[in-house]
């Protein structure tokens, strides 16, 4: 990678940390030495680059701070037009309709060079036969995930159990052609996953939730690792 181009990957880097990431973390990111970062670090701060912090301890960005518009690289582009391709062909008609959106703005602002490498690329996902539909609305369960609204629905598992459940949906998941809603259900006290095609009669009472310690999708993820 270019040291340009990682100055301006750093700095997307620290915009989207919450908490301050120390130079080891950021030197692990990049696969750089840490003597690397503290160098890329300095040179970014005298170029008025807002980073707050000190070696050892963390660093931390105004998050006020924008960088001016960037372009693309081919393969960058690629990348995103092969996901937005993905959505529309994997996801609801909603969803289709927000990542056509996106695409419409990038191409938009891309300089004529680039729209005609848009127009020669070549990796696509096509409609598939092996996707299995679903009842339940996509876009709604995407939603109550945002703004932390149980849902309730009816269940039939893979051995033709029935069970109504209340969950906090936490995350949608792809294993294709399969879509998961990995959620805290209510009724078994636990996390647990939820296939789309198989959840019927979905309700949103307007119950929200908060985070809880033992609840969210980091404390699922964190008891996933071996």
């Amino acid at each position: 990678m270019r040291r340009a181009d990682r100055l301006i990957k750093i700095v997307h880097y620290l915009r989207r940390m919450r908490q301050a990431v120390t130079a080891r973390q950021i030197a692990d990111h990049f696969e750089v030495c840490q003597r690397t970062v503290y160098r890329d670090i300095q040179d970014l701060m005298n170029s008025g680059v807002p980073i707050h912090g000190a070696a050892g301890v963390g660093y931390l960005i105004d998050k006020k701070y924008h960088l001016p518009p960037v372009t693309f690289d081919f393969d960058e582009l690629e990348a995103v037009a092969l996901g937005i391709n993905m959505v529309r062909t994997w996801t609801d008609k909603k969803f289709s309709k927000v990542a056509e959106s996106a695409l419409e703005k990038i191409q938009a602002v891309l300089p004529e060079s680039r729209l005609d490498d848009m127009r020669q690329l070549t990796t696509y996902s096509a409609e598939s036969s092996s996707k299995i539909p679903w009842e339940v609305s996509f876009s709604d369960i995407r939603e109550c995930i945002r703004s932390r609204h149980k849902i309730e629905f009816h269940y039939t598992d893979l051995s033709d159990r029935t069970s109504n459940r209340t969950i906090r949906p936490l995350s949608l998941v792809f294993f294709g052609p399969v879509w998961l809603v990995l959620g805290w259900c209510e009724t078994r006290k636990d996390f647990r996953n939820f296939r789309l095609d198989r959840m019927t009669e979905l309700a949103i009472p307007g119950t929200t939730f908060k985070d809880e310690k033992d609840k969210t999708l980091r404390a699922y993820l964190a008891q996933c690792v071996i």
